[in-house]
């Protein structure tokens, strides 16, 4: 593309001359294209397939060539099954097709394939069986199969910042990855996350769905040999974002190389809101027959305390102009009407992703290899959904920082099939956890634990010699003025304490006899005590974090 500036000179003036110059500049053109392509082809057989949404980044999609090498078909992408989702409610029938699990004799040894199925804004009880109405059968089973973790937390509720913790297995603290689209984990020392250690280990490593971080090239290409980036869009023409989530992760085990382990990431990114939109259900957007067949007659219950006591109890810089978990409450939840329509879609896109994970875990099942696979279930952060007259999520209440996690582990015995465990786990401990899987050990700079402690028999000693946390350091370091404050928080299974630094505020719930956190406890002198013990080990835990 040279050719024409590299002389320096203007093209003769002469009709010949000119056809000749432009008979070369063809040549030449051709010949570079073939030299591109011949490049791009060994980079792609090199280091995997990275792509991105041009809807969601400006990126091309990828060509209908390259689908054809990655799918056998042309014509784009594999398409969706016609049957969008099974009849089971909230029942956990055994079914002809469920994936089994490995049998004791046959417990698999590290390395593990990892899968881990991550949603976005997924609150602890958006599970058919833990709350009324929402209807999630596959996960269901999937937790038949392993371990739900009724009391697992994220250190710090919002998305970017949690999906950092996510790969690093740091707070907030000490990955620094603080503003939007401009993640600090990209630097040198950040090679450390579990994607690229597995990567160098020689595991096959993908990405599917959300990634959010500006410039996805500073961590895609040495994260990982498959990245197919798109966030922003809940239907994609006929497809769903979870079905092409889906079919995306199909063209990853494809591309994978034979007897070599993986680790996937499937980032959905439904249930998230989309827009500002008022109308009622607006800013989630299912497919109408999923919505007509689950959701159409039902009635999603309120939080069960009077909302509106509970937003005027809240800290005095909540009811202040300007507010934002209060404004997305007013666009979602302000009316009956609002509330309905917007909880029933939710529930609608939830159920779309349960329907994706069953058919992501079938396909590991027709490839045989599932029994030799770990599967994670959890997202970055919760949802208000109008507890406390408020939405989004940000703060260190329980709906906001409390999220589901389903662990279904080849090791795991099967005494543990159906159980749930109530320790403190947290997402910093998910890095420990994939890579213990893997068969490698967690650099010192990560902070969280192994999970699979709490479950597999050979590791008690460890529990045993230092026992599971009792307590965390909640984040959010975040500080725009009450728009959205910045808050951090000391949290136990009982007692939480909470301060919020640009107001010096501070709450103290007893989370026993106060599970939604309606009266604050800090004024009360019956508190004072705990409130002084609850100050030191908050100071302790902070600078810890770091």
């Amino acid at each position: 593309m040279g050719v024409s500036s590299a002389s320096g000179k203007p093209a003769r003036s002469t009709t010949t001359r000119r056809v000749s110059w432009t008979m070369l500049l063809s040549i030449l053109a051709s010949a570079s294209i073939l030299v591109v392509h011949q490049f791009f082809t060994s980079f792609h057989l090199r280091s995997g397939s990275i792509e991105f949404d041009q809807d969601a980044l400006g990126y091309l999609p990828p060509t209908d060539e390259r689908n054809k090498e990655a799918t056998g078909k042309s014509g784009g992408y594999p398409k969706p099954n016609n049957v969008l989702l099974t009849s089971e409610k909230f029942t956990n029938p055994k079914r002809e097709d469920e994936p089994p699990m490995a049998s004791t004799a046959e417990k698999p040894n590290p390395p593990l394939n990892v899968l881990i199925l991550y949603p976005d804004d997924w609150r602890h009880d958006t599970l058919g069986g833990v709350a009324p109405v929402v209807q999630t059968p596959y996960l269901n089973r999937l937790a038949e199969q392993g371990i739900r973790f009724t009391h697992n937390m994220v250190t710090t509720s919002i998305c970017w910042i949690s999906r950092a913790t996510l790969f690093t297995g740091m707070y907030a603290a000490r990955h620094k990855s603080y503003r939007l689209r401009q993640p600090e984990f990209y630097k040198s020392w950040h090679n450390m996350t579990w994607p690229s250690l597995l990567r160098e280990a020689g595991y096959f490593v993908g990405h599917i769905g959300k990634w959010q971080f500006y410039n996805p090239n500073k961590t895609v290409e040495s994260f990982f040999h498959f990245a197919k980036i798109f966030e922003g869009q809940h239907q994609y023409n006929v497809r769903t974002a979870a079905e092409r989530a889906r079919d995306l992760f199909d063209k990853f085990l494809v591309q994978k190389p034979d007897n070599t382990p993986f680790a996937a990431t499937i980032a959905f990114y439904p249930p998230k809101a989309i827009g500002q939109s008022k109308v009622p259900g607006a800013q989630y957007r299912p497919k109408p027959e999923t919505r007509q067949k689950y959701y159409s007659n039902v009635t999603v219950p309120y939080p069960p305390y009077d909302i509106n006591a509970s937003y005027h109890k809240l800290p005095w810089f909540f009811h202040t102009f300007g507010n934002d978990a209060r404004r997305r409450w007013e666009e979602r939840y302000g009316t009956t009407l609002q509330y309905q329509e917007s909880m029933k879609n939710y529930y609608s896109l939830v159920t779309e992703v349960d329907e994706a994970c069953r058919e992501i875990v079938e396909n590991l099942k027709r490839r045989n290899l599932l029994n030799n696979t770990m599967i994670i279930f959890t997202t970055d952060n919760g949802l208000f959904h109008a507890a406390h007259g408020l939405a989004g999520k940000w703060y260190p209440y329980q709906e906001s920082i409390r999220v589901p996690l389903i662990v279904s582990d080849p090791r795991m015995a099967s005494k543990y099939f159906g159980t749930t465990d109530d320790s403190l786990t947290l997402n910093i401990d998910l890095a420990s956890t994939i890579l213990g899987a893997a068969g490698i050990n967690a650099p010192d700079r990560m902070q969280g634990r192994d999970i699979s402690e709490l479950y597999l028999d050979d590791k008690e000693d460890l529990v045993a010699q230092k026992p599971w946390r009792k307590e965390f350091y909640y984040e959010f370091p975040l500080d725009n003025g009450n728009w959205m404050p910045q808050s951090n928080a000391l949290v136990r299974r009982d007692y939480k304490f909470i301060y919020w630094p640009t107001f010096q505020h501070e709450e103290i719930f007893n989370l026993t006899e106060d599970p939604y956190e309606l009266t604050n406890q800090v004024n009360h002198s019956n508190y004072q005590k705990l409130l002084v013990k609850m100050r030191e080990r908050y100071s302790k835990l902070q600078a810890e974090a770091e």
